[in-house]
């Protein structure tokens, strides 16, 4: 697997060439989020608003007015719980072209419920006007940029940093409402998101070996959710769909799938894999994913109860993944 280092900071360098109108807003957090390389190479287009957050939406709503496009660059969680208010009146309410980059989502990070965002994709998705995007691998975070700069009114990302794998094939790029078909099968459909879609992978290359036949979808897109594609696969499956999302299970990506399935009246059963109506502690990706069910096992496990068969799969016989250390060059902290 090609483990790729700074995607985001090394593209957005590149794009900044071709944008003159675009501005990088960090709140102090311009390392941690990959844009000291933007701030070092168009110092004249970059603007640190320090600790408030609240400030910078506003802000950032205020120059999108001018003319000029904002990328708002900080932790998820500092973006929506803290400036909620100022996204939804300054930005979201008048479709303003501000493209948020939220750094850290769900439990890619050690620093606990502080520091998580398990509950964005649910609050965003809730504001009117906001599209939702989230990248899977490398390809995904070097494309992730340019779909939200084309994408008409206000962009969150839920953005990864640090090392990055990739997964898809760099010439195919994340576009804005198309899903990834991974595989396919009669038997069941899994569809997953972000860091989650490789430990969708890997059950489904397990499931695979023991005869299970599955369909297998990434999702990026979040916001707007209209996959008839998806629903029409689950609704022509043996026994239904599993979700599998780096978020809590409620208002997510299971969410999501779920209204679908309502609104197209597949009557098929769905398993939501996620955080289950919790905050989750401090401790390694690793840990934390097998912990609350965000894992390759979790997803094994949904299939034997969806299917009623044993499938006698361990930790030991998967593929094997790739999981960043938790101190690395790549990032300025261990969070």
């Amino acid at each position: 697997m090609e483990i790729l280092t700074k995607v985001h900071a090394k593209h957005l360098v590149d794009w900044g060439r071709e944008h003159p109108e675009a501005y990088v807003l960090s709140a102090d957090l311009t390392g941690s989020c990959e844009a000291d390389g933007w701030r070092d190479r168009y110092p004249d287009r970059f603007l640190s608003l320090g600790i408030a957050e609240q400030n910078m939406l506003a802000f950032a709503g205020g120059m999108a007015r001018q003319g000029f496009i904002p990328l708002v660059h900080t932790f998820a969680v500092f973006i929506y719980r803290r400036a909620l208010d100022q996204i939804a009146m300054s930005v979201a309410y008048p479709n303003l072209p501000v493209k948020m980059f939220g750094f850290l989502p769900g439990i890619l990070t050690p620093g606990g419920a502080t520091h998580q965002a398990i509950e964005d994709i649910a609050v965003m998705r809730a504001l009117p006007n906001i599209t939702v995007i989230e990248p899977g691998d490398a390809t995904e975070v070097e494309s992730a940029l340019d779909a939200a700069f084309d994408t008409p009114g206000p962009v969150y990302v839920r953005q990864l940093r640090g090392e990055v794998p990739r997964l898809f094939d760099k010439n195919e790029p994340l576009t804005l409402g198309v899903p990834r078909k991974l595989s396919y099968g009669k038997d069941i459909v899994i569809v997953t998101s972000g860091i989650c879609t490789e430990e969708g992978m890997r059950a489904a290359a397990a499931l695979r070996g023991k005869g299970l036949e599955i369909t297998h979808y990434h999702v990026s897109t979040l916001k707007p959710f209209r996959y008839p594609e998806i629903v029409e696969d689950i609704a022509i499956s043996r026994y239904g769909a599993v979700t599998l999302e780096n978020h809590s299970v409620v208002g997510g990506l299971g969410s999501a799938l779920a209204e679908c399935m309502a609104e197209y009246g597949a009557g098929k059963p769905l398993r939501r894999l996620g955080l289950q109506d919790t905050f989750a502690h401090g401790a390694s990706r690793r840990y934390l994913m097998r912990e609350y069910g965000l894992d390759a096992m979790a997803l094994i496990a949904a299939a034997e109860n969806i299917t009623g068969e044993r499938f006698a799969i361990d930790e030991a016989s998967l593929t094997e993944t790739y999981t960043p250390a938790a101190h690395s060059g790549a990032k300025p902290e261990a969070l």
